[in-house]
Parts: C-alpha cells; structure tokens; sequence
C-alpha cells in the first residue's frame, strides 16, 4: 500500500466528473488499498479518487470509531434520501486549513459495485451518510463548499487562499 498525495484546490481536476468503472479490478482493487492508507493518515472519513488525481469513480469510507468498517466503493449513486438533514463539519484536504458546515439527508441508499464488483445497495446513516454523500459530490467535480451560500463559500475560499498563500 502507497500512501498517495493531494492534489491542491483549485485543480481542474477536482472541478471534473470521473469516469465510470466497468469493472473491479487488481489496479482497482490496490487504488482502494492506496486510498485507505491515505484516508487513515488524514485522519479522515472518507475519500475519492479524484482528490488524488485519479479521474475513476471510486471512493472509500471509514467513519466507525474502531477504523475497521471500510466500504470499497465505485460508481456510489444515492438512490434514496431521507427527508431528515443532519449538519456536520466537513473539510478536505485540497483545501487545508478550512472546513464549514454542511447540512445534508441524515440517511441515504447508495447502489454501488463493491470489490468483487457485485452491485450493492447500502444503507448509510449519521457521519458515515454525510462522508458518503461528500464522496458522491467529489466524483461529480463537486467540493462540499458547493453547498453554502455563495457568502459563506467566498468568505471560506477566501480564507483558504490566505492560509495556503
């Protein structure tokens, strides 16, 4: 497992929709093993591949407590939502130093092809829902400053550039 770097915000490759995934395979399978190495050396909740330079809708997420519930995911689609928000603090690390809350369903249903490329549909709910949906947003070009009002993400952005110079 290789511990892989961040590609800084404002890259137009965090601004790019990813390419499906037709299949899982062992270049897919040890992007994955990358991406957990990488996310655990965050510390994080989650990540996806673009926030690394690889343009593949391929995401992971760990917000148990114990670190021991990784779910390998490529192609995540919500498929359900529930009307019930939740709002968490969210950051990146394409973006150090800042983070804003985000107000976003406190449950989703995600279909998604897991690592032996069976489709699953997961249930998600609280920080690990949040880290889900966030994901989701990365691989459609989107960063979680998307969701503020256009003040809020100048006044973060702004922020941002005056600590990462």
């Amino acid at each position: 497992m290789t511990r892989r770097a961040f590609i800084p915000w404002p890259d137009k490759r965090l601004r790019t929709k990813c390419e499906e995934v037709s299949q899982i395979t062992d270049e897919i399978r040890t992007l994955w093993d990358d991406m957990i190495e990488t996310m655990d050396a965050m510390p994080g909740v989650g990540l996806a591949a673009p926030q690394i330079g690889v343009m593949l809708q391929v995401a992971v997420v760990d917000a148990s407590d114990a670190r021991n519930k990784r779910i390998r995911m490529a192609n995540p689609q919500v498929i359900e939502a529930s009307a019930k928000m939740n709002t968490h603090d969210e950051g990146s690390p394409n973006l150090p130093g800042v983070s804003a809350k985000v107000t976003r369903p406190r449950a989703v249903s995600v279909r998604y092809m897991d690592e032996t490329g069976t489709i699953k549909r997961g249930e998600f709910v609280g920080l690990e829902a949040t880290s889900v949906q966030h994901q989701i947003d990365h691989l459609a070009g989107r960063m979680y400053f998307d969701n503020l009002s256009k003040v809020k993400r100048d006044m973060l952005l702004r922020r941002a550039r005056k600590l990462n110079g």
